[in-house]
């Protein structure tokens, strides 16, 4: 009877109790039965080997985990020419110690010996079991082979080595473009502040656009450095785009200046200067009589009084500046009826580039030429606002800008600047209107 039921069992080419076999476990079998031990070799370093050159060839962590568990079993003497690495834990152990069950045990086995790093050599009654003798030596066991993991052991170092060089070259080429990545985002917040813009601008922030998201995804070093290339390319191009812009205008305005302006930090030294006071402090640095005319006949007249003198002067000054298209004067009044102490209060940030308690206007156009710089506005810029404007009404519209809060700006504080200065050219801009602002939120805020 029982033999009757066996062979029934066998004609359908699958014996009961027996493993399935694949082509791929085929595979793997005879790699582990035509491998011969030439030298000795220490466990630890083929497990080393095989961890470090797991995430290269793409296996997953419980692959990993279930090498790393088998190796727990072995020992140095199995690895000798004379003998053979074979280990024969339970398989209720391997399922209580992964936590796995016993169709997800036989499952990652089967798994094990299709990805050709262990063999199952099964015993006549199929459990797993050995002996070994007073050295230690094996001398019968049936469970897994790990002669697959000896037999690749210089692959596994092979792989190992050109993965950590990839990673490597992948590392520098990431900081390439974070590197280039940054100094588009500084060309775009300069032409911000420069005020460039135009169609081929655009199609030059498009691009760099464009090419900053080609670099995500990219895991291999061969289609990475292609991207990043393009990235560097396109701010070259970028950067050469931007300083020819700023050259074409610079030399505009030389061809349209009438009289040179130096932009310099300090200005310069005889520049005339608008004062409030109804005292005229220095004559001759104001008033240039001819060589006919004496200092009787210059006072006499309309100019009698000095306070006639001083306002009959203040238009004079900026005779030039307005015959100059597009460069208008929008502010009422010398200054703006606002003293150099009420500016200090307003705009407390001035305080820290000044060295006098009680500072004149011309230290305050200085003050205001540093304070630009931390805020990063440009000295391109601060000379046009210094043009278009005047010293003094540019250093308060600095001051004025420097106390706003930084949720107060939609892009940079050299943008609003530069905005403000547009707003100057249209005749639109009202510093009187924003300095009476700003007193009034002085006033309510709490003592």
């Amino acid at each position: 009877m029982d033999t009757v039921q066996r062979g029934k069992g066998y004609s359908y080419g699958h014996a009961p109790g027996l493993r399935k076999l694949t082509p791929k476990m085929l595979g793997t079998i005879e790699v582990a039965e035509t491998h011969r031990f030439t030298t000795a070799m220490l466990p630890g370093q083929v497990l080393a080997a095989f961890k470090a050159a797991a995430p290269y060839l793409g296996l997953r962590p419980c692959v990993v985990h279930a090498i790393d568990w088998l190796f727990r079993f072995t020992d140095a003497v199995d690895w000798q020419p004379s003998s053979r690495p074979i280990v024969w834990p339970s398989a209720a152990m391997q399922q209580q110690e992964m936590g796995l069950g016993a169709s997800q045990v036989k499952n990652l086995n089967r798994y094990l010996v299709e990805l050709g790093l262990v063999v199952m050599k099964d015993s006549p009654n199929g459990k797993r079991y050995g002996r070994r003798d007073s050295k230690g030596c094996i001398i019968e066991a049936y469970g897994f082979d790990l002669s697959p993991l000896a037999s690749r052991f210089a692959e596994f170092q092979a792989v190992a080595e050109e993965g950590r060089e990839e990673r490597a070259r992948l590392q520098a080429l990431r900081r390439r473009a974070t590197i280039a990545r940054n100094g588009i985002r500084q060309l775009l917040e300069a032409a911000v502040e420069q005020g460039i813009s135009g169609e081929e601008w655009e199609t030059h922030r498009v691009a760099s656009a464009s090419a900053s998201r080609g670099i995500a995804g990219r895991n291999r070093s061969v289609e990475m450095e292609m991207a990043v290339v393009t990235l560097e390319r396109t701010q070259c191009n970028m950067r050469r785009y931007l300083e020819l812009a700023l050259d074409a205008r610079k030399a505009t305005q030389r061809e349209g200046s009438s009289e040179s302006v130096n932009f310099g930090p300090k200005g310069q030294k005889k520049w005339p200067h608008i004062t409030t006071t109804n005292e005229l402090q220095n004559l001759k640095d104001t008033v240039k009589a001819s060589g006919k005319s004496s200092p009787s006949r210059v006072l006499s007249g309309e100019y009698q009084s000095s306070k006639g003198l001083a306002n009959r002067l203040e238009p004079s000054r900026t005779t030039n500046e307005q015959q100059r298209p597009g460069k208008v004067r929008t502010d009422t009044g010398s200054l703006l009826k606002i003293t150099p102490m009420e500016l200090i209060k307003l705009a407390p940030r001035l305080k820290t580039y000044l060295k006098n308690q009680a500072p004149s206007w011309p230290e305050i156009v200085d003050a205001a030429d540093w304070l630009r710089d931390e805020m990063g506005i440009s000295k391109f810029i601060w000379g046009d606002a210094c043009l278009v404007m005047g010293r003094e009404q540019a250093a308060i519209a600095v001051a004025v800008v420097s106390a706003k809060p930084p949720g107060h700006f939609r892009s940079t504080p050299g943008g609003y600047f530069h905005g403000m200065i547009s707003k100057a050219k249209a005749g639109e801009l009202h510093l009187a209107r924003t300095i009476w602002g700003m007193r009034g939120t002085g006033d309510r805020q709490p003592r």
